[in-house]
């Protein structure tokens, strides 16, 4: 990439449980204000709006931006599943670096119902028509809702490969705890050792238990994105750009490899965590932090490898050595990721730019990682696509 595209502003609300907080709309409208305030511009300064979200009606970026200021702008209203925000993120970059805009509202916001997640529509084909049939193929656990029974079975595909063990995804889900009591936007803040995680409700036996999964959240993210003469012209702050990005959609391997890690998207990861070091000229190595999609502590494991952060089937000795926190080789997920901070899908990889935005300006807080200068974003959707932005101090 050559201009540069920095992120002038970020804002986020508390997540909270569904049902505890506003319509998405009003805290769709309350992220964005927030982040205009942190880049210090008015609204009617933005050029193009990004909105981002799944459960929701069509144009409801609107509805959520219009109290902000009703200037005509082209909003863009986006769903690519839990990638959602990421993908904003993603279309409102280009925009920027091509010169088409000077300063974009990248807006990502979920009002859920508790549960787990399930189809909308039962009238017509489903996009995971071809995951079912592989995970039914791949996977004896019929009893076990259907996502997951898909990031179970990747995590029972390593534990067979690699002889991974449930402590494992445990420790996991307990370092999770450990960063989000240090973050007040985060939705549980409690922290759980790994035996607490181990003793929960089992969900899947030796597979999973409860609090290996991350909890329906409702909330809303945002970021401005501007160009350097943008951020000149304007007096905005400039440490912080987006030194690379890609977006990567399902492979054949997906399915053509019968193998559980690759239907929930490990090549998909690997690929653009691969693209996006080629164009930034760094490695995994370089990472000072990384927030990554942990929707189940299954995930986090298997996106270790694919991220390149440790050698593939290394994952457990990763965590065992405490490599995956403050002290170790990269802290990941400092803000307690989705497992603790909670995973509104529209707001996730938003929330993951707020939280790595704080980072490489050190202002991040209780969650500071010392020195933070290269951080590494990684959000999936299945069904699939991946985005995978590198953030460098400027």
């Amino acid at each position: 990439m050559s201009a540069k595209v920095l992120v002038a502003g970020v804002g986020m609300i508390p997540f909270a449980k569904p049902g505890a907080g506003p319509a998405y709309n009003e805290m769709g409208a309350e992220a964005a204000r927030r982040a205009l305030a942190d880049a210090g511009i008015a609204y009617d300064q933005v050029q193009q709006a990004y909105a981002g979200y799944v459960y929701a009606d069509s144009t409801a970026g609107q509805r959520a931006l219009y109290p902000l200021g009703m200037t005509g702008i082209p909003i863009v209203n986006v769903n690519n599943n839990c990638s959602t925000g990421s993908t904003a993120l993603y279309l409102a970059r280009q925009a920027v670096q091509s010169g088409a805009t000077d300063c974009a509202l990248v807006l990502g916001f979920e009002q859920m119902k508790p549960g787990a997640l399930g189809a909308i529509f039962h009238d017509r084909p489903s996009p995971f028509e071809e995951f079912d049939r592989a995970a039914d193929e791949l996977v004896d656990a019929q009893d076990v809702p259907l996502a997951l029974r898909y990031f179970g079975g990747a995590g029972l595909a390593h534990m067979q490969k690699y002889g991974t063990k449930i402590d494992a995804f445990a420790k996991v889900r307990a370092k999770a705890s450990r960063h989000a009591a240090r973050n007040p936007l985060a939705i549980f803040r409690k922290e759980v050792s790994y035996e607490d995680v181990l003793r929960d409700q089992v969900i899947w036996p030796g597979v999973m238990t409860r609090l290996m999964a991350c909890p329906p959240t409702c909330g809303a993210a945002a970021a401005i994105l501007v160009s350097e003469d943008f951020a000149k012209k304007h007096g905005l702050r400039t440490d912080v750009k987006i030194a690379a990005q890609e977006m990567t959609t399902d492979f054949p391997s997906t399915f053509e490899s019968h193998d559980m890690m690759r239907v929930v998207g490990y090549d998909m990861a690997k690929e653009a965590a691969r693209r996006v070091y080629a164009k930034a000229g760094v490695s995994a190595d370089d990472l000072d932090v990384v927030e990554l999609h942990d929707c189940f502590a299954h995930n986090e494991l298997i996106t270790y490898e694919a991220l390149g952060l440790c050698p593939e089937g290394g994952a457990q000795d990763f965590i065992d050595a405490g490599d995956n926190t403050y002290g170790g080789k990269v802290v990941t997920n400092p803000s307690g990721g989705l497992l603790s901070k909670g995973h509104p899908l529209g707001a996730t990889g938003l929330a993951q730019c707020y939280e790595l935005t704080r980072q490489l300006r050190g202002t991040a807080e209780a969650t500071q990682v010392d020195g933070a200068k290269l951080a590494l974003q990684h959000n999936l959707g299945l069904g699939g696509a991946c985005v995978v932005t590198l953030y460098e101090r400027n």
